[in-house]
C-alpha cells in the first residue's frame, strides 16, 4: 500500500505502518503491536504533516464509515467518525437538513473536521464545527473508551476539539445540524475595488448575511491593492419551483512538469476573473457555493510535481486592517501566490477547543506553488508580520511554520501538551516540540 499523503505533497509520507480501521476493532493496544506511536487519518486533506506520523503508524478511518442514528425531528445525528461530509451531506440535505459549519470540501471526515476545529464562510453567525459538537467517543492508547462532552470527560472534550489528533482515536460523532428548506442557496455578489472597500461591504454584509467570503487579487497593488469579489449568501427560503442542478465533475489526471501556476497565468486569471463577476443576486445550488473546487478531482496536481504550501493566518481585531495590507503588499511585491486568495473575519465567540485555530479578527489564506527557497523567504517575511501582530497560522494548513510562532499563536499549547495520548504523535507535533 502506498503511504498516504498530505494535501500538499510537499514531502513524502514515511509510517513504519498503514492499519485499515473498521468499526470492528478491538482496542488500541491490539493494533499498536511493534508499532508506535499512533496517529489516526482520515482522507489526508490537511496541506502539511498533522496527518503524517513517520516512523509510528497512521490509522486509515475510512472504513469506520455507519451511520447510527439520525433524529429527523430534532436533527441530531450519530455516525462514525471515519464518515465524510460529502457522505453527511447526502442523507441529511434531502431530508431538510444541513452541516451548521463546513469548510471549503466534503471530502473530509468527521473526525478530521473535530481534529482540526475546521470553520467555514459563517463564524461570524455560528462559530467553529467544534461548537455544534454534542459528544463523541475517544479511544485512548490504553485502551479506555472515553465519552467526552461539555459535561463529561470536558478537558478531553476540549482538548481534542482542534487538537489535531493528538489526544487519542475518535470513533463516533453527535452533532446538532440546522434546518434548511431546500438544496439552494440565495447569493449575493459584490465586486469591490480595493481593501478599503472590503471592510465598509464586510462590515454591512455580516450584520445581514450568515455566510460571507471575499476572494482577493493578491497580485493586485497600489489604489488596487486588494480588489476582489464579495460572497455572501443565506439558504434560500422555500421556492415554488427549483431549476434542476447536476454536479459537473472534471480530474487533474497527471502532475505537469512544471507548476501551472505561475506569474503569467496568475495574472492572466485574476484579471478575467475580477472583470467577469457580476453584482447582483442569484439563486445557486448549496455545492457550487460552499465546494467549488469538489468539482475537479486532484486539482492539488496543477502546482505541479514540487507540491503546494497554503499559508493560513489570523491577525486579531485592533491590527487587521493594516496588518493584511502589509501581508498583501509583500506577497504583491513577490510576485507569488494562486488563484485561491480567501478574506474573511472570524466573529467573536470564543471556541470550544483549547488549540482551535479560529478567534476573533481576520484571516488571509492563499496557495503557493512551491519553490523552495524564495517561498520560504517569503513565508519568513510573512510570519514576521503574523509574529508582530501576535497573530496565529492555521496547523492544519501548515507545512514550516517555525516552534515559537506556534507557541505564541496558541498559548494554551503546554496545557493541551498534558493530556496528549502519550501513544500518538505526528511530525506537526514533532516539529512543535523537539
Amino acid at each position: 500500500m502506498k503511504p498516504p499523503q498530505s494535501w500538499g505533497r510537499i514531502s513524502d509520507s514515511k509510517p513504519a505502518g498503514v492499519r485499515r480501521l473498521t468499526n470492528r476493532f478491538a482496542n488500541l493496544k491490539d493494533l499498536q503491536g511493534a508499532i508506535a506511536p499512533l496517529l489516526a487519518h482520515g482522507l489526508g486533506r490537511s496541506y502539511g504533516d498533522v496527518c503524517l506520523n513517520d516512523g509510528g503508524a497512521l490509522l486509515l478511518t475510512s472504513g469506520m464509515d455507519r451511520f447510527i442514528a439520525f433524529d429527523r425531528s430534532s436533527g441530531v445525528l450519530r455516525c462514525e467518525a471515519g464518515i465524510t461530509l460529502r457522505q453527511v451531506l447526502s442523507l441529511i440535505v434531502p431530508q431538510g437538513w444541513f452541516l451548521p459549519v463546513t469548510p471549503g470540501t466534503r471530502e473530509v471526515t468527521l473526525g478530521g473536521a473535530i481534529a482540526n476545529d475546521v470553520h467555514g464562510k459563517n463564524h461570524h453567525a455560528a462559530g467553529s464545527f467544534g461548537h455544534h459538537i454534542r459528544q463523541f467517543e475517544l479511544v485512548r492508547s490504553t485502551g479506555e473508551r472515553l465519552l467526552c462532552s461539555e459535561q463529561k470527560n470536558t478537558d478531553l472534550f476540549a482538548a481534542t476539539i482542534g487538537g489535531l489528533g493528538l489526544t487519542g482515536l475518535i470513533t463516533w460523532v453527535e452533532i446538532q445540524l440546522i434546518p434548511i428548506a431546500n438544496a439552494f442557496m440565495e447569493v449575493e455578489t459584490t465586486r469591490f475595488s480595493n481593501l478599503d472597500a472590503f471592510w465598509a461591504i464586510n462590515a454591512q454584509a455580516e450584520s445581514a448575511w450568515p455566510y460571507t467570503v471575499a476572494w482577493i487579487d493578491c497580485l493586485a497593488s497600489g489604489a488596487r491593492q486588494g480588489r476582489g469579489v464579495f460572497m455572501a449568501g443565506q439558504h434560500a427560503a422555500p421556492q415554488p419551483e427549483l431549476a434542476a442542478w447536476k454536479e459537473s465533475h472534471r480530474a487533474v489526471p497527471f502532475d505537469p512538469p512544471l507548476s501551472l501556476v505561475n506569474g503569467l497565468s496568475l495574472r492572466t486569471f485574476n484579471q478575467l476573473y475580477w472583470h467577469r463577476a457580476k453584482n447582483g443576486r442569484t439563486l445557486s445550488h448549496y455545492v457550487p457555493y460552499f465546494y467549488p473546487l469538489d468539482a475537479i478531482s486532484h486539482w492539488n496536481r496543477i502546482y505541479g510535481r514540487k507540491g503546494v504550501y497554503q499559508y493560513q493566518c489570523v491577525l486579531p481585531p485592533s491590527v487587521m486592517q493594516d496588518g493584511i495590507r502589509e501581508l498583501l503588499k509583500r506577497i504583491a511585491r513577490s510576485g507569488q501566490g494562486s488563484f485561491l486568495a480567501v478574506l474573511k473575519t472570524f466573529g467573536h465567540r470564543p471556541s470550544v477547543g483549547w488549540m482551535s485555530f479560529a478567534r476573533p479578527g481576520a484571516t488571509l489564506a492563499l496557495d503557493f506553488p512551491n519553490r523552495g527557497e524564495d517561498t520560504l523567504a517569503l513565508f519568513r517575511e510573512l510570519d514576521a508580520v503574523v509574529r508582530e501582530a501576535q497573530g496565529a497560522i492555521y496547523p492544519a494548513k501548515d507545512a514550516r511554520m517555525p516552534p515559537d510562532l506556534f507557541r505564541s499563536g496558541f498559548p494554551q499549547w503546554e496545557r493541551f501538551a498534558n493530556v496528549v495520548d502519550p501513544g500518538f504523535h505526528s511530525n506537526f507535533w514533532r516539529r512543535m516540540t523537539p
